[in-house]
Formats: structure tokens, C-alpha cells, sequence
């Protein structure tokens, strides 16, 4: 099958109901109403949401909060919806917009969960992109506060509705190749950067608010040339989450949620971790989880990024080049080798010559959430399943800052039990204006 990318690959899902994981919310519009919606972001990922959300024809985008006036989507959005309401500041519109009833934050990962919270505190439906948040802190008081607000949430894996995804957790969870003993999992993308910070200070273009472009992060001057925005942000330690938090929550999804692990044991980073501004190229973390039903007494899960990939005896039981992203599930009775949005295989295929797959349909990841929105059914990715998912990814975020190093984590106390200064990095402080309740 060729390689198709994300965006491409989850439209081609079939717009109908399935299972495996899903949690109910109370929704606040009733299903007669039309879902008055708001969007944090106006460009690229938010404008790619607000195309999705915005092709049901339950929902209806009244407001934009986007920092930018010259990103190219936000002139487009203003003559498809004429009567759309743009702000720059992202609190004047929670505190104007008194209708609004739903809400898409997809904004860079550093505003997250301070704009989530917000909504969440006027109890608003959110769909947030991933990862839902940029430390573990936050990821865990955005769970609680959304289960207290019983509102309706979704995390922007849109994989997790594929067919692909459920199929794998499904032959996973059916025992296809028997308790899983280990999974590797990985991503060729290299969102970081080993250079220094530029030592210099450009102006800042006009249209840009670079005060709420900064927004909870500490204050600086603003370099150019694409340092910071609008894409590269993602590679700064005080912005992003690197490829690991980027890629992680797509492609880790289906590992945890096939396995149904929870608290790691211990988490270690094998290789050089980030300088004093950036996440490094290239990661390999090592989680080992307690086991549970689906695999062996223990469960060891490798994540890879950059140029490093599984050892040689790994990619040996899957017998083909690798695809630049995927995983390999390592079963006591086989081996499931699942390229990233393409159908699993299991192997040796000898083994399974007669298996016959079971019959997995998919959803359309946000109609799902606009129906639920609406009272109709559940979303799949709340945030009782999306923020321990975040958790899970951010610790290894985490760890590849103290490499060479066993981390053992305590979930329950929020906090790394035998490296106190690994605890710095669970929660930040926000810039003072910036506060948000209950964060």
C-alpha cells in the first residue's frame, strides 16, 4: 500500500459508529441546536479544524481568536463566514462571545492548556489539539476539570478513528499474537535543533501581536526568518513538545491504548538530550510498564525519532524495510508490524496464512465530536483517555533531558520519586498576566 500522509489517509475513514474506547460526556447543546462554535487559531493546523468541524452542518463558526492579521486562512475565513467575529487576544473573546457553546484550540503547544482551561472553567465543549497540553501538570488538571465540567472533549488524533488504529488494537486485544511481551514504535521526523539560540533581535512583523504569539512563556525578543513562527516553535523547549510530543500521541496511541498500560515503572533516554533552547534530533526512550491482561508480566515500550530506529533483531522479525513511522508489537505468539496509517500485518506469514482479519469500520474523528457536542453518542478521545495518553508521551519528553538515567515515576503524586530535579520540568510557571485558574 502506498504511503499516504495523516490528513489524506484519516478523510478516507468511514463516517460510522464503532467501538473499542469510549467514555460519555454530558453535551450542552441539544441535538435540535446548532453548535455556535469559536476557534484558538485561524492557520495551518486550526485551519485545517475548523474545515473539518465546519463541514457538518450542525456547526456554525461565529469567532477566531488568531495573534496573526497576515496569516493567509484568516482573509479566506472572513469571506467564507462574513459574519465572523476575529479577535487577537484569545481571553476577549471567551469574555465576550456569551453564546458560543463548543470551541477548537489549536493554537502552538505552549497555550494549550491555559486557553483549554479557560474554556473548560466556562464550561465549553473543547476540541483540543495534541499534544493536549505541554506539561504533565497541566495535562492532569485539564482531565479533572473536564470530568468535573462533564463537558464534551476530544483530542486531535484523528488516527485513533481510523480503521487501521482499531484494527490494531483490536487484533492486539483478541490475543492474535498472544501477550505482548515488548512494542517499538517511531518517527523519522527531527523536530529539534542542536544550534544555539540566535544571538540578535529582529522587528516584528506588522500583523503580528508578539506579546500574545508569547502569551503564558516568558518574555524575549522576537527573531525572524521562521525561528519562532509560524512553524518552528515546535522545536523550542519553551514553545513545543519536539517530535516526541508531535508524533508521539498519534503513533503511541493505539500501543496504549491496545495494551491498557498506565504508570511506567521506570523511563530512560538513551541518547543526548536538548540544549538550552530546543529538543534534540534524535530520541530513543525506553518505558517498562507493569504488565496487564494484554501482555506479559512486564511490557517494555521503545520510542525512536530522528535517524535512530528498532535494533537489528527487531527489524529482522519483520522481514521488510521499515515505513518511516510505525510499530512493531512483539507478541508471545507472533509478531504485528503496523506502519503508520497503513494495515497492520502479522507476522511470520506463514503463521498466518488462513487468519482472517475481523471487520473494523472508522469515524470521521470530528463530526464525532460535533454529534456528541449535539447529544448524540460519545467522542472516543476524551480527555480521560487523551490526558493520561499526554502524560504518557510528555514523561518521555521528560526524560530525554536526563539521559543515561532510570526515572521512576509516581503517578498518583505527580512527580519522579528518585530525581528531584526531574520535577522541574512536571509544571511551569506562567508569565504574570497570564494566569489561568485552576493551572
Amino acid at each position: 500500500m502506498p504511503q499516504m500522509n495523516r490528513r489524506t489517509a484519516l478523510k478516507t475513514a468511514a463516517a460510522t459508529l464503532s467501538v473499542p474506547f469510549v467514555w460519555r460526556y454530558h453535551a450542552h447543546a441539544a441535538p435540535s441546536e446548532t453548535v455556535l462554535h469559536a476557534s484558538f487559531g485561524a492557520d495551518g493546523m486550526a485551519g485545517s479544524d475548523i474545515r473539518s468541524l465546519t463541514a457538518s452542518k450542525n456547526l456554525k463558526l461565529v469567532a477566531v481568536a488568531e495573534v496573526d492579521s497576515t496569516r493567509p486562512n484568516l482573509a479566506k475565513l472572513k469571506q467564507q463566514f462574513p459574519d465572523l467575529r476575529v479577535y487577537a487576544d484569545y481571553r476577549e473573546l471567551l469574555d465576550k462571545e456569551k453564546e458560543i457553546n463548543s470551541v477548537n484550540v489549536s493554537t502552538p503547544d505552549h497555550m494549550h492548556a491555559p486557553i483549554v482551561m479557560r474554556a473548560l472553567n466556562r464550561g465549553l465543549n473543547v476540541y483540543g489539539q495534541k499534544p493536549l497540553t505541554q506539561t504533565i501538570h497541566e495535562a492532569r488538571r485539564l482531565t479533572e476539570v473536564a470530568a468535573e465540567k462533564k463537558v464534551v472533549t476530544q483530542m486531535g488524533i484523528q488516527i485513533h478513528s481510523h480503521p487501521v488504529h482499531k484494527l490494531v488494537v483490536k487484533l492486539v486485544q483478541d490475543g492474535a499474537i498472544g501477550k505482548v511481551k515488548e512494542v517499538h514504535s517511531w518517527s523519522g521526523k527531527s523536530w529539534g535543533d542542536t544550534a544555539p539560540k540566535p544571538d540578535r533581535k529582529d522587528p516584528v512583523p506588522e500583523g503580528l501581536n508578539w506579546d500574545l504569539w508569547l502569551g503564558v512563556a516568558g518574555d524575549r525578543p522576537f527573531i525572524g526568518n521562521g525561528y519562532y513562527h509560524p512553524g518552528n516553535w515546535r522545536k523550542r523547549l519553551d514553545f513545543g513538545t519536539g517530535t516526541f510530543g508531535d508524533m508521539g500521541c498519534h503513533i503511541l496511541d493505539p500501543v496504549f491504548g491496545a495494551l491498557g498500560v498506565g504508570n511506567p515503572l521506570t523511563i530512560r533516554s538513551e541518547l543526548p538530550g536538548p540544549n538550552d533552547y530546543n529538543w534534540s534530533l534524535d530520541v530513543q526512550v525506553r518505558y517498562v510498564f507493569p504488565g496487564t491482561k494484554f501482555t506479559a508480566e512486564t511490557v517494555a515500550v521503545t520510542w525512536y525519532n530522528g535517524k535512530v530506529r528498532p535494533p537489528e533483531e527487531v527489524q529482522k522479525l519483520v522481514d521488510r524495510k521499515l515505513n518511516d513511522q510505525g510499530s512493531v508489537y512483539v507478541g508471545e505468539k507472533g509478531v504485528l508490524y503496523s506502519p503508520y496509517i497503513a494495515p497492520p500485518v502479522l507476522l511470520p506469514a506463514d503463521k498466518f496464512t488462513d487468519f482472517k482479519p475481523p471487520e473494523v469500520k472508522g469515524d470521521d474523528h470530528y463530526l464525532q465530536y460535533v454529534d456528541a457536542v449535539r447529544g448524540n453518542g460519545q467522542t472516543s478521545a476524551p480527555f480521560s483517555y487523551a490526558g493520561p495518553l499526554t502524560e504518557m508521551v510528555l514523561l518521555g519528553c521528560l526524560a530525554t533531558r536526563f539521559p543515561k538515567t532510570d526515572l521512576k515515576w509516581d503517578t498518583k503524586a505527580l512527580k519522579v520519586t528518585n530525581n528531584e530535579d526531574a520535577n522541574k520540568f512536571v509544571r511551569k510557571a506562567y508569565r504574570k498576566g497570564f494566569e489561568v485558574e485552576g493551572l
